[in-house]
């Protein structure tokens, strides 16, 4: 295998060759949005943007962190002021990682991130993944994949203070190749659906709306804390436990915004369902329709959409898309849309004329088949 360009780089500003590399992808989640944390079903699949880590062990108690896009600025802090009380940036999600696998010595560490920032695509948990899996394999800890999402997960979680679920580090380490995958959040049970919808002559289209979320400073832990109370008023464990019929015989005890954040997590979990069904009977009309469905579950019921979104997901269908909607957190970020593979340049003017019309900053467009999840690359 040739040097990565990450090995390069890293010896280029520390003056020596780091001892790991490990790469860890970005994701699309085709369907099953915001329902992690309730210990639904999801259904995404790793793109082949990635976040790249190169390290090395120090002699000393030193941390130094740097990025390529940062253009090699070190950040530099002792091991012993890493705690999760710390201010920072992006540094953050790095120190997170190394804080909840309990590492105990200095590092030299060069981030190279290849997955677009507050896209919608999990940028964060790239970097995270990535991160882990090179320290797994330079510490010998030995960890399962269950085991680095877990524990990526408690870094995101109590260390930068996001309440992500579980589903974005773990299809970053579990993803395979051609397929999306199938993943029960309670138990981390996964498997793999094959996604081969260029046999039918279809393309599954990223829309980056170029509005770029912050879910620390956004709705997100509210909407979770919401749906959390709803599953403790009905003494279940989570949302995943409770029947739409059950929610809908006792609604008067809800606010409304309980129950309309309960509908949405109730009926997504469904829609992930019908989704594998849909996708191994190759039915992708029926994908289709799902996913319009989830677009307005989550613009209606759990209000995570914005003007940019909706105008991305209403113009691909109108321009003739077999169904669209949001991804991601909300709040910004990007749309997918599920459209005939000769249509691609069509549906494309139709966006954007549609986001100039509206006065909206020009999108970008990009596809991706599903890619491997994470791996150490030297």
């Amino acid at each position: 295998m040739s040097k990565p360009k990450i090995a390069q780089d890293f010896s280029d500003l520390y003056g020596h060759a780091p001892q790991v590399c490990a790469q860890a992808p970005g994701r699309v989640n085709l369907i099953g949005e915001h329902v992690d944390f309730s210990d639904g079903f999801v259904l995404p699949f790793a793109i082949k943007n990635c976040t790249y880590a190169a390290i090395r062990k120090r002699q000393d108690r030193t941390i130094k962190i740097s990025s390529v896009q940062r253009r090699n600025k070190v950040f530099t802090i002792s091991l012993d002021d890493v705690n999760p009380q710390r201010a920072g940036q992006w540094e953050r999600y790095v120190l997170a990682v190394i804080w909840a696998l309990g590492i105990d010595c200095g590092l030299e560490i060069l981030i190279d991130g290849r997955v677009p920032i507050g896209a919608g695509l999990s940028s964060s948990a790239a970097l995270e993944c990535s991160v882990a899996v090179a320290l797994n394999e330079l510490f010998a800890l030995n960890l399962s994949l269950e085991d680095l999402a877990r524990q990526t997960q408690r870094a995101e979680n109590e260390y930068v203070g996001m309440p992500c679920g579980i589903m974005d580090q773990s299809v970053s380490l579990m993803a395979i190749d051609g397929a999306a995958l199938l993943l029960d959040c309670r138990d981390l049970t996964t498997r793999s659906i094959s996604f081969d919808v260029a046999s039918a002559g279809l393309e599954l289209l990223i829309i980056d709306t170029q509005v770029h979320h912050a879910l620390i400073d956004g709705g997100y832990a509210e909407r979770r804390a919401t749906c959390e109370s709803v599953a403790a008023i009905f003494g279940v464990k989570a949302l995943r436990d409770l029947s739409m019929e059950t929610l809908n015989s006792r609604r008067d005890i809800l606010t409304e915004t309980q129950y309309q954040r309960a509908h949405h997590s109730i009926s997504e979990i469904s829609r992930v369902l019908e989704a594998v069904a849909a996708l191994e009977s190759q039915n992708f009309k029926l994908l289709g329709e799902l996913l319009n469905q989830s677009h307005a579950s989550l613009r209606d019921d759990y209000t995570v959409s914005c003007p940019e979104l909706d105008c991305a997901v209403a113009a691909a269908i109108s321009a003739g898309a077999l169904g669209a909607r949001m991804v991601g957190g909300g709040f910004g970020g990007s749309a997918i849309a599920l459209i005939a593979a000769a249509q691609v340049e069509e549906t494309e003017r139709a966006i954007q004329n549609a986001f100039k019309l509206a006065g909206f900053k020009s999108p970008r467009f990009f596809t991706s088949l599903p890619s491997a999840g994470a791996q150490v690359i030297s």
